[in-house]
Parts: structure tokens; sequence; C-alpha cells
């Protein structure tokens, strides 16, 4: 498979590829980002300079470039593993939209781990329908975006279990906790790949889940499952959800 890799100078655009490096069916035919990368392939400042023939777009930047990666890829026709978070309802809506006209991949968190992990928590909530939950997620001080893509998808996930009565309430509420709500916390600290902690309380017991990353290559190896997956894909929005239903 020949990728182009958005965000490659970046963290996790670096953990990228390296995990692409170490696979053996697939390559970097170019790579994105504004910091010039040192690459030993064509590299560019934008993702609409890309000119070289590949088979998916994979995104490691910014939610800032939603529009021109979208852009780009539609007018290519080529696959889009998004996995970028921090995206506004506008930026949201624009990469659903895209998923009309291509197969879009795009999750809150590309880990196997963290699928399982809100799978599991809401079978819980929906266990418990009528009970108080709280999420707490902790990522490293240079975290742009709070709270976190996998702490909405949690208190989502969690939303829809409990049949979609509550608020989800993110940061110090205004007032008493109400009825249904569903409460995230955000830390930022040091360098902490990611935790994300789920309180779940029903008034006679609380039930806590918890997941820790300890390395960003589960990030970058979930982003190889999601290129392996979409590519050959018919139109459509997907997610590691997906994934996880047809293995």
């Amino acid at each position: 498979m020949d990728i182009v890799l958005c965000g490659a100078w970046g963290r996790m655009g670096r953990e990228m590829a390296s995990e692409i490096a170490r696979s053996k069916d697939a390559r970097i035919v170019a790579a994105v980002d504004k910091r010039l990368p040192i690459m030993d392939c064509p590299c560019y400042e934008n993702i609409g300079e890309v000119r070289e023939s590949a088979d998916v777009i994979v995104d490691f930047s910014h939610h800032g470039n939603t529009y021109a990666l979208v852009d780009a890829a539609v007018s290519r026709g080529l696959p889009l593993v998004v996995a970028t978070t921090g995206q506004n309802d506008e930026e949201r809506a624009y990469i659903e939209d895209a998923a009309k006209h291509i197969p879009v991949f795009f999750c809150g968190n590309m880990s196997l781990g963290v699928a399982l992990f809100v799978a599991m928590t809401a079978r819980v909530a929906r266990t418990f329908p009528y009970a108080d939950v709280e999420i707490i997620e902790t990522h490293h001080k240079g975290k742009a975006d709070s709270p976190s893509g996998t702490a909405l998808m949690i208190a989502s996930a969690v939303k829809e279990a409990q049949g979609a009565h509550g608020r989800i309430v993110i940061g110090e509420r205004d007032g008493a906790r109400q009825k249904g709500d569903i409460g995230i916390s955000s830390v930022r600290i040091g360098n902490v790949v990611g935790e994300h902690e789920v309180r779940i309380n029903t008034g006679f017991q609380t039930i806590t889940l918890k997941h820790e990353a300890h390395s960003r290559a589960i990030f970058a190896i979930g982003a190889m499952h999601a290129i392996r997956f979409i590519v050959g894909k018919k139109n459509g929005l997907y997610s590691v959800k997906n994934f996880l239903d047809e293995t």
C-alpha cells in the first residue's frame, strides 16, 4: 500500500512513520507537514501539493487542516484515515459528508484496547441506566485539545447506552449535579501518554474502569489496522468498532 502521511514530523507522525517502516505491505510515498520533514520520500508543506500516486491518505496533523485534507482526498478519490482529534461540529460534519464520496475511517482513538474499553463501559452503563458517571482523562501537558477525543467518545457511548437522557458536562458544573449528568474532567501534566478512567456509581456501589496507554505505538499500530481495513472498502464512515465487528 502506498501512503500519504500528513503530520509526518509531529510526535504521532514520526511514530506512524516508524510503524510503516516495520510493515511488509506499506510504504510512505509522500510526507506532509508545515515543518518540512527529513524523510526518504517527497515532502510537502501542504496536502494540495502532493502529486504522487497513492492508495490512502493518513492524517496525524491537526484538526485545523480538516478542510484541505478532505478536499484533497475527495478530489483524488482516495480513502482517508483521520487520526486527529479536537474537531468542532463543522469539521466533523465536513468529514462525515466526505464519507458519501470516499471511504473514511474516523475515530477519537485508534487503539484497539480503547475500543474494547469503550464497549465495556457502555455495557456497564446500559446495565445501570440511571447511575452517575464520571470520566477523568489525563494527558501530557502539551496536548492541545481538552477534553480528549477519547473522553468525548466514551461520554457519547455512555449517553447512548443510558438512553440519551443525560447531559455531557465538561469541566466544572454550574450548581449541583443533575440527574443523568455525564461528567468529564481533564488533567494535563508531565509526559503522560494517555489515561482514561470511568467511575459508575449506582448509589450503592461504584464500578471503576480504566485504560492506560504506555506508548504512542498503540495508536500507530491501530492506524495500520485502519489502513488495511479501509483500502478497498465502499464509500462510507468507518471506525474501530467496524473493524472489531469484522474480526
